[in-house]
This record gives structure tokens, C-alpha cells and sequence, in this order.
């Protein structure tokens, strides 16, 4: 399986397709799936496996990626993220761009210096191509959550 582990509790990767794939990555542990893949919808599959599945599909095409993208993206994660026990596994097609861009978004709102994410995934995931209009996306996004979540009072 295309899995790897970026964190204790974050994955990054490459697509399932198969039912084989989806109770592979259910055994490594993982609860929760954002698959960013227009290609295949993973859906099905997690429910059969018992692995929660968002999926937000985006295309790999080098332009800007609009905010709510990853609003979906990091709600999801940090709402699984509060269950102690929970693994999120985020992929696209390959694990190069889309997925990694995700965990960029989802560490970022987790607290992780930006910078410091992009290498920690690029260290740990090597294929990882960060292009640079897809981390101005996160970037853009990331200012505004933490606007948005400095206005709230939780």
C-alpha cells in the first residue's frame, strides 16, 4: 500500500482503487480518509472497511486551489483527530501534490510553522512536489482560518 506515515497519526499517499488496498490501510489502523482524487470516490469502500472517507476531489491542474477545499479538508481532520485513538490517511492519485497539499493545510491549522511542515512531509515522503500555487493556496486558506478562528470563542 501507498502509505506513508508523516506523523504518528497523519498519512500521506497514494490511491486505494481496490477493496485489498482500503482493509490494507484499515489494518495499518487508519479511522479516516480525505481522498483528494477526482478519479475514484472511496467512499464505498471505507464504509465497508468501517473507515470514515471525505472525499474532496480537486484536480491536479497548478492553479490556485479555492479556500473551501481545505475548510473541508481540515474541519474533517480535526474533528477525527479529537478521537484519541483516530489515523488519518490523505491521498490523491500518487501522494506527489494534492494529498501532500492537504497535509500541509491540515498541519498548519494543527499549529505546525508552515516551513517546518513542508519539510517534515517532503523528508518523510519523498516524491512529495509541493508546487508552489498549490502552498500560495494553503497559505491564502491558512490566513484566513486563523482570522476566522481568532473570532471565535470556543
Amino acid at each position: 500500500m501507498d502509505l506513508t506515515w508523516v506523523t504518528e497519526r497523519v498519512a500521506v499517499g497514494g490511491a486505494i482503487w481496490i477493496e485489498e488496498r482500503m482493509q490494507e490501510v484499515a489494518r495499518a489502523g487508519v479511522t479516516h480518509i480525505i481522498d483528494m482524487q477526482m478519479e475514484f470516490d472511496d467512499t464505498e469502500l471505507g464504509r465497508q472497511a468501517g473507515v470514515a472517507v471525505l472525499w474532496n476531489p480537486v484536480d491536479d491542474d497548478f492553479e490556485p486551489k479555492h479556500p473551501a477545499i481545505f475548510e473541508r479538508g481540515v474541519k474533517f481532520a480535526l474533528q477525527a483527530l479529537r478521537e484519541p485513538q483516530a489515523k488519518l490517511f490523505i491521498h490523491c492519485a500518487a501522494g506527489v501534490h494534492r494529498a501532500p497539499m492537504m497535509a500541509l493545510a491540515v498541519m498548519g491549522a494543527l499549529g505546525h510553522p508552515l516551513e517546518e511542515a513542508k519539510k517534515l512531509i517532503q523528508t518523510k515522503r519523498y516524491v512529495v512536489d509541493f508546487a508552489p500555487v498549490y502552498v500560495r493556496s494553503v497559505e491564502k486558506f491558512l490566513s484566513m482560518y486563523g482570522r476566522e478562528k481568532a473570532g471565535r470563542k470556543d
